[in-house]
């Protein structure tokens, strides 16, 4: 794990995009494609927002969406499908974009899914980590050893807060309790992830994700045992390491 450190969000988010996009352009080069896996949240804004300006050939590259809300509705302000239409597939025309399908039953969903990201290696994973160090939906306690692409689970208070903070519902109640995930093992499987952390809300899990022991109290504490594994944070994110 590389850790890199701005001044801001803005500066975090071009680095990020930059890293990202030479990665995404070689594996064209090279393999002529490239397969990706793409994050939301409020901590994907400044990197997505230089991504889409990159010369990249979209009409080369599979994305996959990270996780998402069990039953959301797509017309949902929350929804993370609605972001990644809206903030990222609008803007590029990607040659496929495998979201998940909040409407429908999600253990015929994840099956779905899993059945389609088998048939890939993903060049690169843009993730983030959540302020109670979670990594996708995998909250604490997290699972590290499940195979499965894509994984049903339930999201912790701590999680619920944070997303009702960022804004994305009124009130804790309107905060869904499972969602369909990405799951750690298949996080890891990519060949390169970057990881776009802002803000001094993030610095606990930041600190205790990069200098602390690696455990399932802390899921985001794995990327340590990645190799290639860029984490950019800016002043504030990296504000509790030593």
């Amino acid at each position: 794990m590389e850790k890199i450190i701005s001044e801001s969000r803005k500066e975090l988010g071009a680095k990020a995009a930059s890293r990202g996009a030479k990665i995404i352009q070689e594996c064209i080069k090279i393999n002529g494609n490239a397969h990706i896996i793409v994050a939301t949240g409020t901590s994907q804004f400044e990197m997505l927002n230089e991504l889409i300006k990159k010369d990249i050939d979209w009409s080369k590259v599979t994305c996959f969406h990270l996780d998402e809300y069990i039953g959301m509705s797509i017309d949902h302000p929350a929804s993370f499908r609605k972001y990644l239409k809206e903030r990222f597939v609008s803007k590029v025309s990607p040659k496929e974009f495998h979201y998940i399908n909040a409407d429908v039953k999600p253990e015929k969903e994840c099956e779905r899914l899993n059945k389609i990201i088998a048939q890939y290696s993903i060049d690169v994973a843009f993730i983030g980590i959540g302020e109670n160090g979670h990594l996708a939906f995998n909250d604490p306690p997290a699972n590290f050893e499940i195979e499965e692409p894509y994984i049903i689970v339930s999201l912790d208070d701590a999680c619920r807060k944070q997303q009702m903070g960022e804004g994305w519902f009124n009130t804790l109640d309107d905060v869904p309790q499972q969602a369909i995930s990405m799951s750690i093992q298949q996080i890891l499987k990519s060949k390169n992830i970057i990881c776009s952390v802002p803000d001094a809300r993030k610095s606990n899990a930041v600190r205790n994700a990069i200098e602390g022991e690696i455990t399932a109290m802390v899921p985001s504490s794995i990327l340590q045992k990645h190799d290639n594994t860029w984490i950019y944070l800016d002043k504030d994110s990296a504000g509790l390491l030593e």
